[in-house]
């Protein structure tokens, strides 16, 4: 298999594989409930009451294929195919479940540790998708149209949209569920970027040693990873030091600090957690 392939395969097992905790949690834990945490799920548990015979499941496939024909109508190329793939297999998995695996309520008496099931789990799965640009469709569609046909501020824009459908259920399903979607729409947003954060988490070293060979050495050698070197001086001894950078994964760092430290006990090494490394072998690079 070429990289290329190799490449889109993964992309591939990281869209169904963001996709399948967003469906869990919307389906056993947020329909149940009646959270109406914004989004099209949310505008959907809000108006389905009114719509006898249809439901939340139903809506989420009708209002979401609605988005994707529009979608294509006025966006044409601009329209992402990552997009569109994640919108119908989420709106087709709600679907499914419904027949498959019918509730007629929550699975617990306890609405607060639902509503973190109902909130953690589509975080998870929107930093799996937002990694690889791509996202759960719905109204992101909607702001994708608005991006391109006014100068609107489309985060105010969705943010005020959610808030909207979330109050809906202070008046539709009364104050206790309508305190407890206020409380999910505040905490998703915080999930989804501290989610975000941590998986993009990567490890900054400076190290200041005497024996730069062996650790660039190592870091280019045994990581496969680029290190930058400048010369230094000790201010209190006035000894001639070498400063080592580099970045490296997590999984990495624990290996570079045992090495450092092995040919260099006296090492000054310096780890620093970054949650924004772009270049090559990182983000961001071509």
């Amino acid at each position: 298999m070429s990289q290329q392939n190799s490449s889109k395969f993964r992309e591939f097992l990281l869209l169904n594989l963001g996709i399948l905790p967003v469906i869990i949690g919307v389906y056993f834990f947020k329909f149940p409930n009646n959270f109406s945490i914004g989004g099209v799920s949310g505008l959907s548990v809000v108006v389905a009451p009114f719509l006898p015979g249809i439901s939340p499941g139903s809506l989420v496939f009708g209002i979401n294929m609605a988005l994707l024909v529009v979608g294509y109508l006025m966006l044409g190329k601009g329209f992402g195919i990552k997009t569109a793939y994640t919108s119908t297999v989420l709106s087709a998995g709600v679907w499914v479940l419904e027949r498959i695996f019918p509730m007629d309520g929550p699975m617990t008496d306890e609405p607060l540790l639902e509503l973190i099931f109902a909130v953690m789990l589509p975080a998870i799965g929107s930093a799996i998708l937002f990694r690889i640009d791509a996202s759960t469709g719905g109204t992101d569609i909607v702001a994708m149209i608005v991006r391109k046909y006014t100068h609107m501020d489309i985060g105010q824009c969705l943010l005020a949209s959610d808030i909207l459908i979330t109050l809906a259920a202070f008046f539709v399903f009364g104050p206790k569920t309508g305190l407890l979607s206020i409380l999910g729409l505040s905490a998703k947003s915080i999930a989804v970027d501290a989610i975000m954060e941590n998986m993009n988490r990567n490890k900054y070293f400076t190290i200041i040693t005497t024996e730069p060979q062996a650790i660039c050495h190592y870091i280019v050698g045994e990581l496969h990873r680029g290190a930058t070197i400048y010369k230094g001086e000790g201010y209190y001894t006035h000894e001639d030091r070498t400063i080592v950078l580099t970045a490296l994964y997590r999984r990495q760092a624990s290996q570079l600090q045992k090495y450092a430290r092995e040919v260099d006990p006296k090492a000054f090494i310096l780890i620093t957690n970054s949650s924004e490394i772009v270049g090559k072998g990182f983000r961001g690079s071509i």
